[in-house]
Parts: C-alpha cells; sequence; structure tokens
C-alpha cells in the first residue's frame, strides 16, 4: 500500500523504512561518501568527493547494484574493498542525520492521536535497518517514536513465519485489521 492510500480504518500500521518513512537514497549517498573518504584515506588515490559524486550518479542512472562494479572500474579499486563498502552501508556513523519528512510524521502523529497501534517491518539487513533508526531525526513524531515497534521480515522469514501473520498474532489481531504502507517517498 502506499502513504496516500492509508485509510484510518485498522487496527495496525506497518510502515517500512526505506523509501516509505525516509530516502534510502539519502543513507546511501552519506555511506558512499565515506567509503571515498576511506578509500582515499588508506590508497591514497582517488579523492572522496569525487568518487562520491561517481557513486552517486551511478545509484541514479543504474541502481544501487551497479554503485560497486562501477567505481571498481572507474577507480581501479580492489574487490577485497567490497567487503568495506558493505560494512560501512550496515554500520556508517553518519555525518548527518536522516531526516523524517513532515508528512510521515504528522501522519505517524495522527495515527497514534487516533488510538491506532503503529509498528516498522522492514527488509533488509537488521544492523543496517537499526543503523537507519538510529540517525533519523523523528521531527513532530519524536515524542511518539518510543511506541513503535521494529520487526524484520528478513528475521521472521528465516524463522519461517509469515510476517503479517505473525505480528498480528502479537497484537493479537485479526491479519485483516493490519495495513502494511511499502510505497511511499
Amino acid at each position: 500500500m502506499k502513504l496516500s492510500e492509508i485509510s484510518f480504518d485498522k487496527v495496525l500500521y506497518l510502515f517500512e523504512l526505506d523509501d516509505v518513512l525516509f530516502s534510502r537514497r539519502d543513507y546511501l549517498l552519506q555511506v558512499y561518501y565515506l567509503f571515498g573518504s576511506f578509500y582515499e584515506f588508506t590508497e591514497g588515490a582517488a579523492r572522496a568527493s569525487d568518487m562520491a559524486e561517481f557513486m552517486k550518479k551511478v545509484y541514479d542512472y543504474h541502481g544501487e547494484e551497479a554503485v560497486f562494479p562501477a567505481a571498481k572500474l572507474m577507480f581501479g579499486i580492489d574487490d577485497k574493498y567490497e567487503v568495506n563498502l558493505q560494512r560501512l552501508q550496515a554500520n556508517a556513523q553518519l555525518p548527518l542525520k536522516l531526516i523524517l519528512p513532515e508528512a510521515q510524521a504528522d501522519l505517524l502523529v495522527r495515527l497514534v492521536g487516533e488510538k491506532k497501534q503503529v509498528a516498522v517491518l522492514t527488509k533488509g539487513n537488521p544492523v543496517e535497518q537499526l543503523n537507519k533508526l538510529k540517525f533519523l531525526q523523528w521531527g513532530k513524531a519524536d515524542s511518539i517514536k518510543h511506541l513503535l515497534k521494529v520487526f524484520f521480515v528478513d528475521e521472521l522469514e528465516f524463522k519461517s513465519l509469515v510476517p503479517i501473520d505473525y505480528i498480528a498474532s502479537e497484537y493479537g489481531i485479526d491479519k485483516e485489521d493490519v495495513v502494511f504502507v511499502d510505497e511511499g517517498i
């Protein structure tokens, strides 16, 4: 479901992080800058800003999967550095906060104000997803962020659980009373 399609007739609203609560691109661009800085410091080659700008363009035009292979070719990066990029992506200490857009903050506050349950259901590396939450600036929703439980699709599926079914049972509600918002920005 898209953010714009939300009605207020359900009990529980689950939100994906990436491209729903904030832009995944904003996170990755900071990771690319950090990787460029790491590479420049380690190898003394390629300026961090040049590498980050190149990685950004590759991401924008060819997608995330194309970024390292293209940077490898462009800057002569050894394969061993791909692991460093992956580690940075999971554990980056971001120089800038991620911003929860005002519309999303208003929606979360309104849902809680109308006595709806709100949680995060996110796909991807749980370490990376938690890291994003650590750097998320909640704005107007700061007062309700402590109410949010976080569920990880990958962990639930690894345990052979169907995420929506499991979460509905955790809240003691029917799965028809759950909305998963996975499209937004």
